[in-house]
């Protein structure tokens, strides 16, 4: 039985709390010399000790816990985590339904009333992401519930609440069948080869989905296309079968050569006839530059924050650089999709920095789409900063007037 703890809440933090706000923020709490531990269930009340609801302590990012419940006599066990789940799942039965889409979100934390949990679908597999310590030391009763809701054919997991940046796990298995890696899914009939045990990374965003599906039905037959950042070269997949004239795929990992490769080669696509970099995108803007290099369509869809022996990069502050070095290699009349998932700042924010690079540079552009993240990743009712995924398709209409 876990150990529940009465914590006594701030006053703001009271309204926020009842008005459904999911997060319980660091300074959220009126004693805050409570000794709490991981996983400790969290009794919070007001100053008269009036019940307000019931999370746990899971430190994470600029949170200390999530609300679980804001029913006092619920208990938090297998059967809630059941009834979770299974809610869940049953808002994705069109997707679990889908010949065309074999890997998407099945529950998406505090948007499906688990702060710090997401479980992934990959044909047939499931992927359990934690998100800190406390909410993994519910593990038992988790898995027991999904076991009890779905059939699953093999679970995998992955750790994200190192503090040291390192990823804490060598093999991600946990129960069921082992898979054989790569194992191909489906996103709107596009293949991807994934691998569910192989580090913190899968080989796909899946919340990118309907961003790549209309790079592919829209954007992409008779263009060429930049895909920065590429990781594995998914859009430039899309591009590919959206019948692009040829892709450039640039990221600065080694290994994004053979995943490039290997995406391009599970779609029967001639990987000889595409363009793959391995190196610094910013290099290859000035390469391209000075190359005269030009695209119809470049994709820009950065990490939030990266660091290399040269330079540091974070999009609070370098997207109107970014978008700037973008637009000296977009064909007039080209367009830019312009991505992030940088939680720190909403759309409102980043379509600020989207028209400041165009203003510095007299250059005319028009939004023509907008994408935020898919229904598959619920967020919390009235709560959109919980919305991360802000993705803009830019025409650029023209230069340097």
């Amino acid at each position: 039985m876990k150990q529940l703890r009465k914590v006594q809440l701030q006053s703001k933090s009271i309204k926020d709390i009842t008005n459904g706000y999911p997060l319980i923020l660091k300074d959220a709490i009126e004693t805050p010399d409570i000794p709490l531990e991981e996983g400790n269930l969290l009794h919070l009340v007001d100053k008269s000790g009036g019940y307000i609801a019931t999370g746990y302590y899971g430190t994470q990012n600029k949170g200390i816990g999530w609300v679980l419940t804001r029913k006092e006599k619920e208990q938090i066990d297998k059967k809630f985590f059941a009834k979770k789940i299974r809610e869940a799942v049953e808002k994705r039965a069109n997707l679990f339904a889908s010949e065309d889409t074999t890997a998407f979100r099945v529950f998406n934390g505090e948007g499906d009333g688990i702060g710090g949990l997401t479980i992934d679908f990959f044909n047939g597999f499931y992927m359990v992401s934690w998100y800190s310590e406390g909410i993994y030391s519910f593990q038992e009763d988790i898995y027991h519930a999904l076991d009890e809701v779905v059939q699953t054919r093999g679970v995998y997991e992955k750790l994200r609440f190192n503090t040291n940046g390192q990823y804490v796990k060598q093999d991600d298995y946990v129960s069921g069948e082992k898979g054989e890696f790569p194992l191909i899914v489906l996103e709107n009939k596009m293949k991807f080869a994934v691998d569910l045990n192989d580090d913190a990374m899968t080989g796909i965003f899946l919340d990118q989905r309907n961003v790549r599906k209309a790079l592919r039905d829209k954007y992409s037959e008779g263009k060429t296309v930049l895909n920065t950042f590429s990781y594995t070269g998914a859009f430039s997949v899309a591009a590919v079968l959206g019948g692009s004239t040829g892709t450039t795929s640039v990221d600065l990992a080694k290994r994004s050569l053979p995943k490039t490769i290997q995406q391009f080669e599970v779609n029967d696509i001639d990987y000889h006839t595409q363009d793959i970099k391995v190196m610094n995108v910013f290099d290859y803007f000035s390469y391209a530059a000075r190359h005269e290099l030009k695209f119809d369509v470049v994709v820009l869809d950065p990490p939030s924050f990266a660091r290399t022996k040269k330079m540091t990069f974070s999009t609070a502050k370098d997207y109107p650089k970014l978008l700037k070095d973008a637009l000296k290699i977009t064909n007039e009349g080209g367009l830019i999709i312009a991505s992030t998932n940088n939680a720190s700042f909403n759309m409102k924010k980043f379509k600020t920095f989207i028209d400041k690079a165009f203003k510095e540079t007299n250059t005319r552009y028009k939004i023509v789409e907008e994408h935020q993240l898919p229904e598959d990743f619920t967020v919390p009712h009235n709560f959109p900063e919980f919305n991360y995924l802000k993705v803009v398709f830019i025409k650029v209409m023209d230069v340097n007037l």
